[in-house]
């Protein structure tokens, strides 16, 4: 669960700074505070609906792919990532906050954006992921420290079963092994 955790958060702060990106450098799109509440569609979307609509693409065009050159067969590959693109960017914009009011500037140009964005996340996401795992197991730890520090530890009764176990360890002798030795 931890690497889900882990992934989500580091791909929700990257996506809210695409968002606001978006508003800032694309005229006629208005994102502003939307970006919170976007950030989590799009990073849901890019988690669970990005991998599903690339498949099913992907497998709607393999079967006419065959007989086509290779240049056709990448033209199609970019346009199948655009299209999943621009289904992302539709589902921001239905259920979030963000504003567009022209059909390039608003539908079109943001998918560009947000591919740009998917290429270089990929680039960087290992480093990302990597620092928000630190991060993630130090709030753990000082949270586990925090609890072992207000609730102390009492001492359980050790069972024969246990303390048998523990000698078995420290010198490697069974205890029928231990009385044989004892006996010599």
């Amino acid at each position: 669960m931890k690497t889900w955790v882990v992934r989500f958060g580091s791909l929700y702060v990257f996506n809210v700074v695409v968002l606001w990106l978006i508003g800032a450098l694309i005229p006629r799109v208005y994102v502003g505070w939307s970006a919170l509440w976007g950030a989590v569609i799009l990073t849901a979307a890019t988690i669970f609906v990005k991998p599903a609509v690339t498949k099913f693409l992907k497998n709607a065009t393999s079967n006419s792919s065959k007989s086509m050159s290779a240049g056709v067969q990448k033209a199609i590959e970019y346009g199948i990532v655009f299209v999943v693109a621009l289904v992302v960017w539709i589902l921001v914009r239905i259920f979030s906050g963000v504003y567009t009011w022209d059909f390039f500037t608003g539908i079109l140009l943001p998918p560009v954006v947000l591919l740009a964005a998917w290429f270089i996340y990929d680039m960087i996401d290992d480093r990302i992921e990597k620092v928000a795992g630190d991060l993630y197991d130090k709030a753990e730890s000082a949270v586990n420290e925090k609890n072992a520090g207000a609730q102390p530890a009492s001492p359980s009764p050790e069972s024969p079963a246990t303390r048998a176990a523990r000698d078995e360890l420290k010198d490697g002798l069974t205890p029928e092994q231990r009385r044989m030795m004892e006996d010599l």
